[in-house]
């Protein structure tokens, strides 16, 4: 480790993103070799840290798309972070969407008006590492002083650590991070005889058997989002597959595995036994309704099942997903980035205000209002945690997912090849094309929007 960090700073140096701000090398003489130079250089560098110091006001913007309860929760996590500094203030700034968030970071970025730090995906990420937009917080991480020990770094949950690091440098923090689950209609089921499916069998048998005439409607066995097949990766992960391939940036999914996830999924939307949501835009709306029995979707959209189900009177549950050859969950949400053309007053504040924002104490707090998941383990391990779950035992259920869970190919532009692919995609769920028809089409638009 000490190793590492003595060439991840010594990188940094000389690129000159002078991220510790005030490094400096102490040997001159000509006759040194290069690697001495650059030993001397990350031991003085070692020596000093993080040398910033925050003894004046200071105020950051963190960009961010959160809205409703969501945005509230943030709201009250912010208010007594700058509650508890005496010279650091955040000013939380809704860009709307996601899409407008993105859009406004890059247009930020051509002017030269970035904020200190914003919400990011990990294909964002990529992207600004491409254009030198980020900042390497791997020296905040190991500073003696500002940093996080190695135990508290561990206890950042593994896959989200993973997914925001570049060649061994963290480039993000994870923050509302959510997965796929499966709700569940349970006086339907309790009325059928049914238990929650465990696998993809299961799942087709139940869908066909709740699929009915129930109180003079018609019940739909399964409910998928509108962006099913924005999001097919889970169903090829599923079947043992791959959708693209992040460092080759091959897209893989017209494979065997593809394919039987492709008639998988249309076999029952095809069937009649599954559907998406259609004009009612989110699951959520018909589930809560009672027109559908099952229903995929987020974690971060338990509230907005609870609140409607309450409502209507509809007894409901939730569960991990229904596993094909593997047991296999997207993890999908942002991070926290900090921008290279904040100062390094700028910075450090982020970085302060990034750490309070992930501590244990308030990723729960945002996990119990939220339906995300808690990025620590701590967390999930922590008193009230563990007392909200057992009061709201939904909640719990994402974290069960931790050990099958995977995030998207960090690559630039994934965001828009998706797009392009379930397109193609939606073609064969309309009976526009055939399975053999989709995947080709598929392929062929991966690779254009890859450049292959």
């Amino acid at each position: 480790m000490k190793k590492l960090l003595m060439l991840l700073l010594t990188a940094l140096f000389a690129v000159g993103l002078a991220a510790c701000g005030g490094e400096e090398t102490n040997g001159t003489d000509e006759t040194k070799t290069e690697d001495n130079e650059e030993q001397t250089a990350s031991e003085t560098t070692e020596a000093e840290g993080i040398t910033t110091v925050i003894d004046a006001p200071v105020e950051i913007e963190f960009w961010h798309a959160m809205s409703g309860g969501h945005e509230e929760a943030l709201t009250k996590i912010t208010n007594d972070f700058n509650e508890s500094q005496e010279n650091i203030t955040v000013k939380l700034v809704n860009q709307g969407s996601y899409d407008d968030l993105s859009q406004k970071i890059m247009a930020a970025a051509k002017a030269k008006n970035l904020p200190a730090m914003s919400q990011a995906y990990e294909d964002w990420i990529t992207e600004y590492l491409n254009n030198d937009l980020v900042a390497d917080l791997t020296p905040y991480v190991n500073d003696a002083k500002y940093g996080m020990p190695e135990d508290e770094l561990n206890d950042i949950v593994e896959i989200f650590r993973e997914s925001n690091t570049w060649d061994g440098k963290y480039y993000g923090m994870p923050f509302n991070k959510s997965t796929r689950i499966m709700f569940y209609n349970t006086d339907y089921f309790k009325e059928a005889g049914l238990e929650a499916p465990t696998t993809w069998e299961e799942l087709r048998a139940a869908a066909e058997k709740l699929t009915m005439e129930k109180d003079g409607k018609k019940v739909v066995g399964l409910g998928l989002e509108n962006s099913v097949t924005l999001e097919f990766n889970q169903w090829v992960e599923q079947a043992g597959g791959d959708f693209i391939d992040e460092e080759s940036g091959e897209f893989k999914m017209n494979s065997p595995e593809g394919k039987e996830a492709l008639e998988f999924v249309n076999g029952m939307i095809q069937d009649g036994i599954a559907r998406t949501a259609g004009e009612d835009g989110y699951m959520s709306g018909p589930f809560t309704n009672g027109d559908v029995a099952i229903y995929i979707g987020s974690s971060a959209g338990i509230p907005y099942v609870a609140g409607p189900a309450e409502e209507n009177g509809l007894n409901w549950s939730a569960a991990v997903l229904p596993a094909g050859k593997e047991a296999a969950t997207p993890f999908a949400g942002t991070n926290v980035s900090i921008f290279n053309s904040a100062t390094d007053v700028e910075k450090l504040a982020a970085w302060e205000f990034t750490k309070f924002l992930i501590n244990t104490e308030n990723t729960a707090y945002w996990a119990s209002k939220t339906g995300y998941l808690p990025v620590r383990y701590s967390a999930l391990e922590s008193p009230e945690w563990v007392s909200y779950k057992e009061e709201n035992p939904v909640y719990g259920v994402g974290e069960q997912q931790f050990d099958a869970g995977f995030y998207d190919p960090r690559i630039v532009g994934a965001y828009g090849l998706k797009n392009a692919v379930a397109k193609e995609l939606d073609k064969v769920l309309l009976g526009e094309l055939t399975v053999e028809e989709g995947l080709k089409a598929a392929e062929e638009a991966a690779k254009k929007e890859l450049g292959n």
